[in-house]
C-alpha cells in the first residue's frame, strides 16, 4: 500500500495570464475534499518557519487574499494552492493515492485508510471486545445492549443498516468506560424462504449460499468498527444452536402448548407450496404471479392465546415506545362483550335445534339487528344454505378463498355477499332474519359470524346499502346526523329496544348500562353468555419448506400417534437434499428425503415416520438473545447464574416493522421459558428503540402531459394522463419551499425520498462510503442525520461536514503533515496547565456529550464535539491534560482515530477501558453574566461583568463601552437604579433650554 503523502515539489511552470496571483488558502486545506492545482508560480523563497501547531493553525483555517476579487470564500472542491512554494493536489477525500495523472499525488483530509485497517486487525488479533464467561467480575454492574440480529441476504448491507448498530455501538463503548460489563454480540437469523428460493433457481444448497452471505456481512460489520463480542457469534442454522430451538418446541409440546390442527393456508397449485399472508397479492403469489387459494391443511399451531392476558398485562411496566405497546394491545385485541345464540328457522318459520353463535362487543345494538352474516368458510355453511342458493354461494367460496385476510378485511374494499337461502331468530325480539355471506368475515375470529347492525357499523351499512336491507337506529346521540343517513358507531341513550313478547326493555338507557342488562338477559334466557374475546389467533408454526429447523417428532405408522423425540437425540439435524423444490401435491420437500423419514421411535421400537415439515424463520429468533449469554453451553439452554445476572436485555434497537411478530413470539416463548423456571425474569427486554429509516437519495420528477411538454406539478391533479420524468440533481434549484427546473423555473417538481431497494436503483453501498471516506465518517454522519429514531434522507454531499470535522480534529491535535505526506508520530500537545477559559471549554463538552449519549441523542453530542474543536483552534497551545478527555469522548462515535490519537498522545494500551471523563461542576457555572443597561429606562446595550459585580463598577464598565458611552458623557447622572445580576438603569439630568435660545 502506497502512503498518503501530498506531492510537494518545486514549481518550475510560467503563470500565464489567468495565474497571476496566488489564490487564497482553501479553509480546511487538508479537509474533506482535496485541493487541485489551478494555479502553478515560479519558485518562491522560502518562508520563515513556524512551529507546528502555528503552522496546522495556518492550515486549517479560512484565510482570504486581499488581491483577489472572490476573497470571501474559496470552494473546497475545486481550486489549488501554492504553499511554501509546493504544490498540493486535490483529488477527492477517498481516492487512493497514485503517482500518475501527471505526476501529481491525491491527498486524504487524514489517513484513515491506514489508521482504520490497522486497529480493526489489532481489535480483532488481541480481541478486545471479548466479554470474558467464567471469569467475569459479577460484582460489577452489566449492560446488554443488543441489536435486532440480521437476515444475511445475498445483497450484503447498505447505508440504512449500520444506524442502529452504530448507535448501539455508541452506547456499548461508552458503558465500558463507565465500568460496566457490555454484552454486544452479533449473530445471524439465517433459516428462512429467500435462501431456499436461490437454492430452488440456481441448485445451490442453502447452506453453501447461507454461510457466503454471513462471510460477507462479517467483512461489512468489521469493517465498520462495530466492538461485538465475536466470540459469541452465532447462527440459527447451526445445529448446536437449533438443537435448543428443538428443545423449547418440546417443552411447548409437553405444556400442551403445540398442537396440531387444520386450518385454512393459503395455497399456491402453480408453485406447490403453503405461502405467508405477506407473500399473497391481490389473491396471487407475490413471486411468478400465480393463484393462491385458501385450503384447510394440518398444521403445527403453537397456543399463544393462553399468554394473551399476561402478554397485554405486562406491557405496561415496558420502556418501549408507546407506539409499539399500542401496536400490540390492537394485534392482541382484548374485547369484552356477549356470545349470543341466533336460532335457524326452517321453511316453516319454525325454530330448528342449531344455532348461530355470534360474538359482539355492542350488546346494547341488538335490537338493530336486520341480518347476520357468515364467514365462507364458517363450519355451519353447508347446513344453512338453501338449495335454491347452494351453486351461488359455491362460487362466492371459490373467489373468496383467492384472497388473504387482509384482503378481505381493508376498510377501503367494496363489500360483497350472497344470501344464503335462510333466516334465523333474534332472540331478544322475535324477528326473523336473513343470514348472508360475506368474506369480509373471517372464520378465524370470533366465532366466524357476525350480527349485522347497519345504523350502527360502517362495513355493515355498507354492505345493507348495497343489498337493500333493512337499517334500523337503536342509539342516538347528539353526536348522530339528524338524517340517519351515515352510521353512528358511538355509544348514547338505547332508542327503539323494547319488547312485550320477550320482555326485554333497555329503551333509554346509556349504551354500556344497557349492555350489561342485554347480557344478563340472555345468560337468564339460556340465549348466550358473557364473552372475552382476542383478535390474537395461535401461531400457526409449520412450514412446507426444506430450509428450517426440523420439527422433533415422529408419527407411529401403525396409528399416526405423535411422539416427541427423545431430548438425548437433540439436535434432529436437517438432511442432505439435492432436489429443493415443490413436491406440488402439499408434500413439504423434505417428503422426498426417503430415508431420513423411516424411523424407529426409541421408546418403543415400533416404526415411525418423521415430521416433514419445518419450523418458520421466527422459531430460531424468539430465543437468541438467551444464547448469547452461555454461547458454548452444551448441556443447558443457557446457565442459570448467568442468565440471571444478563437478564433482561438493557437496551434493544431494531426496525418498528418487527412489532407484533417477532417482539410478541419473544414474549410469548419467554414466558414458558419463565414458568419452567429457564429465565428469572418476565419480560427479555426491558428498554426497546426504533431506529429510523434511512431514505435514498432525494429524486426530482417532472410532469409531462400527452405531447410532451413539461407540466408544473401544481396542476398535476387537473393533467389527467401524463407520464413523469426523472430530473437529474443538477438540473434542479429550489425556489421558495419547492424545487423547480434551473431553465424554468416556472416548472415545479415533485420530490420524493423513497425507502432504499435494488429495484428503485436507490441503494448505497456503505462499503463505497467507508473507501471514500472511512468508517468514522460513516458512523458520524448517520449519527448526525438527525434524532435517531427519525426517518433520515440520506445525502452523500452531507457526509462531506462530518468527514472535515473529524480531519480537523486530527490536524488539531496531530499537525499539519510532513514535507512527504505523513504525520508526526506524536502530537502536538503540550505539557501546562490549562486556562480557565480551556476547563470550561472541556467540561461543558464532557457534560453535553455524556448526557447525549445516555439519551441516545447522538447528533447533539456531535454538535458539542464540533463546538470544542472551533474553540481549541483559537488557542495558542493545546494542553494535553485538555486533549486526553476530549479525545476519550470522541471515542465511541469515531473509536478507529480516537484509538490512534491516544497512542500518539503516549499511551501503550487501548483506550476502550479508559475511564469516561466525568464533568466538574466547578467549570460549569459561568462566573460572568450579560447585564442589560438602561438609559432614562430604555435598554441601550449591554455589559459582561462579573456575577458579584458592585453597583459602581457595572458603572465603571457601562462607561467604558463604547456604544453606551456616548450616552453618558459629560451627562449629569440624576441617580442609579441597580439590581445586581438583573439590571443596570441610569437616570440622567434633563437639560433645561432658555426660551428664545437656540
Amino acid at each position: 500500500m502506497i502512503k498518503p503523502k501530498i506531492f510537494l515539489a518545486p514549481i518550475l511552470s510560467t503563470p500565464t495570464h489567468s495565474q497571476t496571483h496566488t489564490p487564497p488558502l482553501s479553509p480546511h486545506l487538508f479537509g474533506a475534499t482535496m485541493i487541485q492545482i489551478q494555479w502553478l508560480l515560479p519558485p518562491q523563497p522560502p518562508a520563515p518557519p513556524l512551529s507546528r501547531h502555528r503552522r496546522s493553525l495556518l492550515l486549517s483555517h479560512r484565510l482570504r487574499s486581499p488581491h483577489h476579487k472572490h476573497s470571501s470564500a474559496v470552494s473546497t472542491s475545486s481550486f489549488s494552492t501554492k504553499y511554501f512554494g509546493f504544490r498540493v493536489c486535490n483529488c477527492g477525500a477517498g481516492d487512493s493515492v497514485s503517482e500518475e495523472s501527471k505526476g501529481v499525488v491525491k491527498v486524504r483530509a487524514y489517513p484513515f485508510h491506514e489508521i482504520e485497517q490497522r486497529w480493526q486487525k489489532f481489535w480483532d488479533e488481541n480481541r478486545t471486545f471479548r466479554t470474558p464467561d467464567d471469569e467475569l467480575d459479577t460484582s460489577k454492574p452489566k449492560f446488554y445492549v443488543l441489536d435486532m440480529f440480521p437476515y444475511p441476504s445475498g445483497a450484503g448491507l447498505h447505508v440504512g443498516h449500520p444506524l442502529g448498530y452504530t448507535a448501539t455501538d455508541i452506547l456499548a463503548r461508552f458503558k465500558r468506560m463507565q465500568g460496566f460489563n457490555v454484552l454486544h454480540p452479533m449473530g445471524w437469523d439465517a433459516f428462512g424462504l429467500p435462501a431456499e428460493q436461490y437454492a430452488i433457481e440456481t441448485g445451490t444448497h442453502p447452506k453453501i449460499t447461507t454461510l457466503k452471505n454471513i462471510d460477507r456481512f462479517r467483512t461489512q460489520l468489521k469493517s465498520l468498527g462495530f466492538s461485538f463480542d465475536w466470540d459469541r457469534e452465532i447462527s440459527t442454522t447451526d445445529p448446536d444452536y437449533y438443537k435448543w430451538t428443538q428443545w423449547i418446541f418440546l417443552q411447548l409440546l409437553k405444556k400442551g402448548l403445540a398442537y396440531q390442527a387444520e386450518v385454512p393456508v393459503n395455497w399456491c397449485p402453480a408453485l406447490g407450496t403453503v405461502l405467508a399472508n405477506e407473500e399473497v397479492v391481490d389473491g396471487v403469489s407475490e413471486r411468478g404471479g400465480h393463484p393462491v387459494i385458501r385450503k384447510p391443511m394440518k398444521q403445527w399451531m403453537l397456543k399463544i392465546t393462553a399468554y394473551a392476558d399476561r402478554l397485554l398485562e405486562d406491557l405496561e411496566d415496558l420502556d418501549w415506545p408507546d407506539s409499539i405497546k399500542e401496536m400490540q394491545r390492537n394485534w392482541i385485541g382484548k374485547s369484552q362483550g356477549a356470545e349470543v345464540d341466533f336460532r335457524l328457522l326452517n321453511r316453516d318459520n319454525q325454530d330448528t335445534d342449531a344455532k348461530i353463535t355470534v360474538y359482539t362487543t355492542r350488546p346494547d345494538t341488538i335490537f338493530g339487528v336486520t341480518y347476520l352474516v357468515l364467514a365462507p368458510e364458517h363450519p355451519l355453511l353447508s347446513y344453512v344454505v338453501s338449495e335454491a342458493q347452494q351453486n351461488i354461494v359455491e362460487e362466492y367460496k371459490e373467489i373468496a378463498s383467492r384472497k388473504s385476510d387482509l384482503e378481505r378485511t381493508e376498510l377501503q374494499k367494496e363489500k360483497s355477499g350472497v344470501f344464503s337461502g335462510c333466516y334465523a331468530r333474534n332472540p331478544v325480539n322475535g324477528e326473523a332474519i336473513p343470514i348472508w355471506v360475506a368474506d369480509y368475515v373471517l372464520g378465524s375470529y370470533g366465532t366466524g359470524a357476525i350480527m349485522a347492525v347497519p345504523a350502527h357499523d360502517s362495513r355493515d351499512h355498507e354492505f345493507a346499502k348495497k343489498y337493500s336491507l333493512p337499517i334500523h337506529w337503536v342509539v342516538t346521540s347528539d353526536e348522530c346526523c339528524d338524517d340517519f343517513e351515515k352510521p353512528f358507531s358511538g355509544e348514547g341513550d338505547v332508542i327503539n329496544s323494547s319488547s312485550s313478547k320477550t320482555g326485554l326493555n333497555i329503551d333509554g338507557l346509556h349504551s354500556k348500562e344497557a349492555a350489561n342488562e342485554v347480557i344478563q338477559w340472555v345468560e337468564n334466557t339460556g340465549n348466550g353468555n358473557r364473552k372475552v374475546n382476542y383478535k390474537l389467533r395461535d401461531w400457526l408454526f409449520a412450514r412446507q419448506r426444506y430450509w428450517g429447523e426440523p420439527i422433533p417428532v415422529v408419527f407411529l405408522d401403525e396409528n399416526g400417534e405423535t411422539i416427541p423425540i427423545p431430548e438425548s437425540e437433540l439436535p434432529l439435524t436437517l438432511p442432505e437434499l439435492d432436489d429443493f423444490t415443490p413436491t406440488g401435491t402439499g408434500d413439504p420437500p423434505l417428503s422426498k428425503a426417503v430415508s431420513w423419514i423411516k424411523t424407529v421411535d426409541s421408546s418403543s421400537g415400533k416404526p415411525a415416520r418423521r415430521e416433514t415439515n419445518t419450523m418458520p424463520q421466527w422459531a430460531g429468533s424468539c430465543w437468541y438473545y438467551l444464547r448469547f449469554m452461555d454461547p458454548k453451553n452444551s448441556t443447558q439452554l443457557v446457565d442459570k447464574k448467568k442468565e440471571m445476572y444478563w437478564g433482561p436485555v438493557d437496551v434493544y434497537v431494531g426496525g418498528a416493522e418487527h412489532a407484533v411478530l417477532h417482539l410478541l413470539y419473544s414474549r410469548f416463548w419467554h414466558k414458558v421459558l419463565y414458568d419452567i423456571g429457564v429465565v428469572s425474569t418476565k419480560e427479555p427486554f426491558k428498554c426497546v428503540i426504533n431506529q429510523g429509516i434511512i431514505l435514498g437519495e432525494v429524486q426530482y420528477m417532472a410532469c409531462k402531459d400527452q405531447d410532451g411538454n413539461f407540466v408544473s406539478a401544481e396542476f398535476l391533479d387537473a393533467l389527467g394522463e401524463h407520464t413523469q420524468e426523472r430530473i437529474p440533481e443538477e438540473k434542479v434549484t429550489k425556489s421558495g419551499n419547492c424545487f423547480v427546473l434551473k431553465d424554468d423555473p416556472s416548472i415545479r417538481l415533485i420530490s420524493r425520498a423513497h425507502k432504499m431497494s435494488k429495484s428503485r436503483g436507490n441503494v448505497v453501498n456503505p462499503d463505497d462510503v467507508v473507501a471514500e471516506y472511512g468508517a468514522d465518517s460513516l458512523r458520524l454522519y448517520e449519527m448526525f442525520m438527525g434524532p435517531l429514531r427519525d426517518s433520515k434522507t440520506w445525502n452523500t454531499s452531507g457526509i462531506e461536514g462530518v468527514h472535515r470535522f473529524l480531519g480537523r480534529s486530527w490536524r488539531l491535535i496531530v499537525g499539519s503533515p510532513l514535507s512527504d505526506g505523513t504525520y508526526e508520530n506524536q502530537t502536538v500537545t503540550v505539557d501546562e496547565n490549562p486556562s480557565l477559559e480551556q476547563l470550561k471549554a472541556l467540561h461543558r463538552c464532557i457534560e453535553k456529550v455524556s448526557d447525549e449519549i445516555e439519551a441516545t441523542r447522538f447528533n447533539t453530542g456531535i454538535s458539542a464535539m464540533m463546538e470544542f474543536v472551533n474553540s481549541a483552534y483559537k488557542w495558542d497551545k493545546l494542553p494535553k491534560s485538555i486533549i486526553e478527555p476530549f479525545v476519550l469522548l470522541l471515542s465511541p462515535y469515531a473509536p478507529h482515530m480516537a484509538e490512534e490519537l491516544w497512542l500518539r498522545l503516549g499511551h501503550t494500551t487501548t483506550l476502550a477501558y479508559e475511564p469516561f471523563p466525568k464533568a466538574n461542576p466547578a467549570y460549569l457555572q459561568d462566573t460572568t453574566i450579560t447585564l442589560p443597561v438602561q438609559i432614562n429606562g430604555k435598554t441601550r446595550g449591554t455589559v459582561q461583568v462579573e456575577v458579584s459585580c458592585t453597583e459602581d463598577d457595572a458603572f465603571k464598565l457601562a462607561s467604558l463601552d463604547q456604544k453606551l458611552s456616548k450616552y453618558l458623557d459629560g451627562k449629569a447622572v440624576k441617580k442609579r437604579v441597580y439590581v445586581p445580576g438583573k439590571i443596570l438603569n441610569v437616570i440622567l439630568e434633563r437639560e433645561s433650554t432658555k426660551v428664545g435660545s437656540r
